[in-house]
């Protein structure tokens, strides 16, 4: 049986976004998408969270936070960068304070376009990290044996 079928905990941070990213993460948690029948959980805390969730731009303020954040999940970990800010710094990446995408900062294993992006899409972009994060936890398992 795989690990992370039963209840992989998401744990979602708003970089620096416009928050239209944001409203469809929240319309992901709702009876219409309905993100919670593949098992996951939106947390608050990174100490218990597998998908790192990310929307908006890396920015000079939150940059050591989103770093932060990464470092106190624990392995295995995936990250997901929601929405083209996150991606690339969007209509935002000319501004004086950005930075650019997430990948700035940390790994990203899974990038979700658009602006704002569907929760279709996001809620494929999360079931992609599912199966990335198996693949991780399966790596991780097999080192620690050899």
């Amino acid at each position: 049986m795989s690990y992370f079928k039963k209840s992989p905990w998401l744990l979602h941070y708003d970089g620096s976004s416009c928050n239209g990213c944001d409203i469809e993460v929240l319309a992901c948690l709702t009876p219409l998408y309905d993100i919670e029948r593949f098992g996951i959980i939106n947390t608050g805390n990174p100490k218990h969270a597998d998908i790192l969730l990310i929307t908006g731009g890396v920015n000079e303020q939150n940059a050591d936070i989103i770093k932060n954040l990464y470092d106190q999940m624990p392995d295995p970990k995936v990250v997901v960068a929601v929405g083209i800010c996150a991606t690339s710094g969007g209509v935002f990446a000319e501004c004086y304070n950005i930075l650019g995408g997430i990948d700035k900062v940390i790994p990203v294993d899974v990038y979700v376009m658009g602006c704002a992006a569907r929760p279709e899409a996001i809620i494929d972009g999360v079931v992609k990290a599912l199966s990335i994060l198996e693949e991780k936890y399966t790596t991780m398992k097999q080192e620690k044996v050899a």
